[in-house]
């Protein structure tokens, strides 16, 4: 008998797509279920993260996660990718390159905020790199329904990728922001920011999404179109962009 997304501690979003919002940090988690595979966004601040959504997933869908796709490359999001073994990873154009170079980065990180440092270690050290690069936008097929991910930064990072998903029977659209959106806290802006382009990035991304879409922060809440547009021009307010 298979697993509710309730039961799990998931948010169940429409059909087929959910949620998880993981303790300690509070990073979102999501997954889409097609017919013949299931994608996982994100996968948690380490390979023990990481290893119970694969069981998880499997539990709830009676599906084994066939495709990754990281939306950028901090270590609450990407250090649970190497429990993946043999998946499909996704990641902005880019990220291939950038993540072994950002290894110690990634582990010093991690350990600041709290992960017992041989657990950032050996993460860091099995640390994956995306197989399939998006410069624009892709197509990834589940088998009853495809999930349109789209390089839509740089912003919140340099490599920032969001995933899209079409509504089907009566469910809205669903959009995985990544941390472009956050509605737990004012966005962070760290020293791998590139704030003069965050607010344009946040234009493309309503523009894919549209009014009616439900957004999906990398940490919070899930939020709808007017939130993030209110989030857009507090960011351009904030590093005084214009948009004009």
């Amino acid at each position: 008998m298979r697993t509710t997304w309730e039961e799990a501690g998931w948010e169940r979003l429409g059909a087929g797509v959910g949620r998880r919002r993981m303790p300690g940090w509070d990073e979102t988690v999501g997954a889409v279920v097609g017919s013949s595979g299931v994608l996982i966004v994100d996968t948690g601040a380490t390979i023990r993260d990481g290893a119970e959504l694969r069981r998880q997933l499997r539990d709830i869908t009676g599906q084994n996660v066939t495709y990754v796709a990281l939306t950028h490359p901090h270590f609450d999001h990407v250090l649970g990718a190497a429990a993946f073994a043999g998946v499909q990873v996704f990641g902005a154009a880019g990220l291939d390159e950038f993540l072994p170079r950002a290894q110690d980065d990634l582990r010093r990180d991690a350990v600041s905020h709290g992960v017992d440092p041989d657990t950032a270690a050996e993460a860091t050290d099995l640390l994956v790199r995306p197989h399939h690069l998006v410069s624009g936008e892709r197509t990834v097929d589940l088998g009853d329904r495809q999930v349109l991910l789209a390089n839509v930064g740089p912003g919140h990072t340099a490599h920032d990728l969001v995933v899209l998903v079409p509504g089907t029977h009566g469910s809205p659209e669903v959009v995985f922001c990544g941390d472009l959106v956050e509605e737990s806290g004012e966005p962070q802006a760290g020293p791998d920011a590139i704030p003069g382009r965050w607010p344009a990035a946040l234009d493309r991304l309503l523009a894919l999404g549209g009014e009616e879409a439900v957004y999906v922060p990398g940490h919070g809440a899930v939020v709808d179109a007017r939130f993030v547009r209110e989030q857009r021009d507090a960011l351009s307010r904030r590093f005084g962009v214009s948009r004009h």
